[in-house]
């Protein structure tokens, strides 16, 4: 699953805004790579009062970073059509400007990753890994709302 941790410095994100903010980045991520939505998570960390520096000094400006944990194999171009649309969807959302988001995204080989129990699938295997849910796990899928 990609994951994906949003910290925000001087910015207080409502639960509505967060909800956008992940929808967004599912959407995003799901688009650009082919994976389906239920992979992706969102963390969300608020900085406190004076936790978020740049350049050695206090930041007083709102700031939006996010930090994506990807499965390698993707292109540059996936890659980059990811990144742009992160940036030019979550400021709005979040209520800053574009030039206060960073994007970051991280590559890890498949290989290198267990969730739900097993090694993740290759990019573009993962309709025949999902095979392998129990009943009990597609139940709470279910249950919570996810698509899978």
């Amino acid at each position: 699953m990609p994951t994906y941790t949003v910290k925000t410095a001087n910015v207080a994100l409502t639960e509505t805004q967060r909800q956008r903010i992940a929808t967004l980045i599912t959407e995003a991520h799901s688009r650009n790579t082919g994976a389906p939505g239920y992979f992706a998570q969102v963390f969300f960390e608020a900085a406190g009062p004076g936790a978020h520096f740049i350049g050695g000094r206090p930041n007083p400006v709102p700031h939006v970073y996010v930090h994506g944990l990807v499965r390698a194999g993707r292109t540059p171009e996936q890659k980059r059509g990811l990144t742009e649309a992160l940036c030019a969807q979550l400021g709005p959302a979040a209520g800053v400007g574009p030039e206060d988001v960073w994007v970051y995204l991280q590559e890890i080989a498949a290989e290198q990753m267990i969730e739900f129990g097993r090694t993740l699938p290759a990019p573009g295997q993962e309709a025949a890994w999902r095979q392998g849910f129990s009943p009990e796990k597609l139940g709470a899928f279910q249950r919570a709302g996810v698509a899978i």
